[in-house]
């Protein structure tokens, strides 16, 4: 399976996934940490994937994306955004929303 085919696969299975840097438990930058902290008061579970444990996906992701920035929240396969966005969101309450539609939608 080519990388591209691992980012859709990835994508598919995951209703909502962080591409971080470091882990939830452990993040290895500020942004990563503010975004999973914004992600866990929604209360809801998330996949993850540090992209400091691969160089080839951490390349390939920010052409995929044309987004060249981490961390990356997808919902439903669909870039959300960085932190910056995501503090947005999460401050308007928009964040909690799309989450749990997307928690509930992949529960059904």
């Amino acid at each position: 399976m080519d990388i591209n085919e691992s980012i859709k696969s990835q994508l598919e299975e995951n209703p909502i996934i962080l591409y971080m840097k470091g882990t939830p438990q452990a993040p290895q930058c500020g942004f990563s940490a503010k975004t999973v902290q914004a992600l866990m008061a929604c209360g809801e579970r998330f996949a993850f994937v540090n992209i400091l444990d691969n160089q080839e996906l951490r390349e390939a992701l920010k052409v995929y994306s044309s987004w060249p920035t981490y961390p990356q929240l997808y919902i439903n396969g669909e870039l959300v955004g960085g932190c910056d966005i995501i503090m947005e969101m999460s401050e308007s309450g928009e964040l909690e929303k799309v989450v749990k539609e997307a928690a509930g939608q992949a529960e059904a």
